[in-house]
């Protein structure tokens, strides 16, 4: 198993997924940083309504989420090959910088920030995919949830240990991905926007875990 699988690198992830998207819709103009989802539905809801400039708020970080994948999956194609440095440090470096950036942005600028966010979180969607071999998602948690629910169903009428390990791994991320949300809800109030730096300094320990990798 990869380093960039193991449940503690995931829960480091999810910690720093869940912060995100409390500190993007508490100080950033309730907008959600990973569940893209819900600017989907607010920026539609805005745009039928006559609201063109609010409905912007909401397609310019969905635009820029599909970017950062973008992006990502290129660096993968690019630099998998890399001997000194794995191209999933090369992804995580660049998220680290633009959430460090966001930090120092103020208020007046909250469209930037978000679309920085929204473009890191997607990177990061986009590079680490698995936790011990289960496909997963570190900044959201529909699909965990879908998952975790799936697998207990499983085991309850099969009984088989494999399929109780794999739906306790996803309701541990979801768990740990609330943990980071409300750790960001608490300090992002507290702090404001350099909130997002705990973030950046999760992301930088999660940089020096893959140097063995």
């Amino acid at each position: 198993m990869q380093k960039s699988e193991s449940f503690r690198l995931s829960a480091l992830l999810s910690v720093s997924g869940g912060l995100q998207d409390a500190y993007t819709y508490n100080m950033r103009g309730e907008v959600f940083a990973n569940a893209q989802t819900g600017n989907v539905v607010l920026m539609s809801q805005s745009f039928m309504s006559g609201n063109w400039m609010v409905g912007l708020d909401y397609l310019f970080p969905l635009l820029s989420f599909a970017a950062g994948i973008f992006l990502a999956a290129r660096i993968e194609s690019s630099f998998k090959t890399l001997q000194k440095i794995h191209w999933r440090q090369i992804v995580l470096i660049i998220e680290i910088i633009l959430l460090g950036i966001v930090g120092f942005l103020p208020g007046t600028h909250d469209l930037l920030a978000n679309v920085l966010v929204s473009f890191a979180c997607a990177m990061q969607v986009q590079t680490f995919r698995k936790v011990h071999g289960f496909g997963y998602a570190s900044t959201m948690c529909i699909g965990n949830l879908r998952s975790a629910v799936e697998s207990m169903s499983q085991y309850l009428k099969t009984k088989d240990k494999a399929t109780l390990y794999k739906s306790l791994h996803f309701f541990g991320i979801i768990l740990i991905f609330a943990i980071g949300a409300g750790i960001g809800g608490v300090l992002s109030l507290k702090l404001g926007y350099s909130t997002i730096w705990i973030s950046s300094a999760i992301l930088l320990v999660v940089t020096v875990m893959m140097v063995r990798e």
